[in-house]
This record gives C-alpha cells, sequence and structure tokens, in this order.
C-alpha cells in the first residue's frame, strides 16, 4: 500500500502544481488513499519532495529534477552572454567563455543532467566536459553551438 501511494504521490506532483500537504492529501483521497497529514509528511521526508518556485510565483512540490526543456530555455541567456565557442576533441568537449563566467556556464549545464556529460570542470575561462564517446562529445557540441544561434 505504501509503495502504491508513494507512486500516485509522484505520479500527481507531476502532473499537478501541488502547494500544500493539504492538498496532496485531498488528491490522494480523490483516489482512494485514505491518509493522514502525519502520513503525507512522512512520505515527502521518505521521497525526498522539495517545494520549487513556479512561473507564478508559487511554490509547490517537485522530486527536485529540474525539467531539461525549462533549464535549456534558461540557460540559454547565459549561454548567449557568455560563451565565446565551443569546440570538442575525442570526447572531451571544451567551452571557452567571457572570464569569470565559466563557473555559471558549468552550472547550468550540470542542472540539465544531460545523460551525454560524465563530468565536468569549470576555470575562470574555461571548461571542460568530459563524454562517454567521441561521437557524444561532437552531437553535445553541436547541441550547444545550436542554442547560441537559436
Amino acid at each position: 500500500m505504501k509503495k502504491r501511494r508513494q507512486a500516485k504521490i509522484f505520479e500527481l506532483i507531476s502532473s499537478n502544481d501541488i502547494e500544500t500537504q493539504e492538498e496532496l492529501q485531498e488528491l490522494l483521497i480523490q483516489h482512494g488513499f485514505e491518509v493522514t497529514q502525519a502520513t503525507i509528511s512522512r512520505d515527502i521526508k521518505e521521497l525526498r519532495l522539495v517545494k520549487e518556485l513556479s512561473s507564478t510565483g508559487k511554490y509547490y512540490y517537485s522530486t527536485g529534477k529540474r525539467n531539461y526543456e525549462n533549464t535549456q530555455r534558461r540557460a540559454g541567456g547565459i549561454f548567449n552572454e557568455s560563451i565565446i565557442s565551443i569546440n570538442y576533441a575525442m570526447n572531451t568537449v571544451v567551452i571557452k567563455c567571457f572570464a569569470g563566467m565559466a563557473n555559471a556556464v558549468c552550472a547550468a549545464i550540470d542542472s540539465m543532467e544531460l545523460e551525454a556529460v560524465l563530468g565536468s570542470i569549470a576555470g575562470d575561462d574555461t571548461i571542460f566536459i568530459l563524454c562517454a564517446n567521441e561521437n557524444t562529445a561532437m552531437n553535445f557540441t553541436y547541441s550547444l553551438r545550436k542554442m547560441l544561434n537559436a
């Protein structure tokens, strides 16, 4: 029962902007789960749910995983303002930035949680991104370049 309820919680928070435990409790009851506020509180803690700020300025429950498309859209601005060049050699992507901007660009890339990125290191004006192979590095490079030109 607990696993089914927690799976339903994931489903509900991914399809609804739920701001309070009471809202979540009401939705669970509507779906046939008799739960108390204390149970919901424990589930939220066990599932490691967090509250994120929505575009409307309200906080809602989330898994904390960032939405790739939204992150990409937001990152486009920092990319356009900061990146000078993007190249790859073998399985490593090298991004040259204006002085002092590499950490911000690297943080934006890391927040996208891309499978192509195995790891990243940022200096003051240069970022090294390790990819699994040369083909992945090439595709990642072209994707970043497209974001700059969009």
